[in-house]
């Protein structure tokens, strides 16, 4: 195998590692954390306090899964595929999250600082860049042979995501901590399966397509 056809399975096994550890880490954060209501309290709030640092160490570790399967993907794909915008912006979005998680979010009952601000913006950015990098990511799929027939279910599950974030972002009567964590869920989902499949490569895909559906 050459260099350029190994990068994407290693970043595919980063990336991989990186969204089951931040899958792993902010589940068991509902649990120990007693304090705080699962239902109400959206994710950024386990960022404080005991075992925030954790969580913190989470976010990093998916910023950096993001930012391998953009790169990751764009190599994969062949050059009619390929597209610069998803690319950037699972960077985009990595580097929101990465903000994130080092700007610390508002108290309930304390003012809105400079900080907070800028944990918000972040946070709504990698929100917004993510799921329409899995959009655009998805659509780029149909235009490559050997990753075509992954399409229709990639481009449906990033739809959904994309349509669950501005539920989660208008319907405020919802609570907000479940809304988000639905979310979160998908767009996991997403990522995850992105990422073992480019663990695996495109040509293990297009090994398992019978010869007569291939032609």
């Amino acid at each position: 195998m050459t260099i350029p056809s190994v990068l994407p399975r290693r970043l595919g096994t980063l990336a991989l590692g990186g969204v089951l550890a931040f899958a792993l880490v902010c589940t068991v954060a509902q649990f120990v954390r007693t304090d705080l209501d699962w239902l109400r309290t959206p994710l950024s709030f386990y960022l404080l306090d005991p075992y925030g640092l954790w969580v913190q160490t989470a976010y990093f570790a998916l910023a950096l899964s993001l930012v391998s399967l953009g790169v990751g993907w764009y190599v994969e794909l062949r050059p009619q595929a390929r597209s610069a915008a998803p690319m950037l912006l699972f960077a985009c979005a990595g580097l929101a999250l990465a903000v994130t998680a080092l700007a610390e979010t508002g108290r309930h009952g304390q003012p809105v600082t400079l900080e907070t601000l800028v944990h918000g913006l972040a946070a709504q950015a990698a929100f917004l860049c993510v799921t329409t990098a899995m959009l655009l990511q998805a659509w780029r799929l149909r235009r490559d042979p050997r990753w075509r027939r992954c399409f229709a279910a990639a481009f449906v599950l990033a739809a959904l995501a994309f349509v669950g974030l501005w539920v989660h972002a208008l319907w405020r009567d919802a609570p907000r901590g479940l809304t988000q964590k639905v979310e979160i869920a998908m767009i996991l989902i997403w990522l995850g399966v992105a990422a073992n499949g480019l663990r695996k490569g495109g040509d293990a895909v297009e090994a398992g397509v019978p010869e007569l559906q291939r032609g």
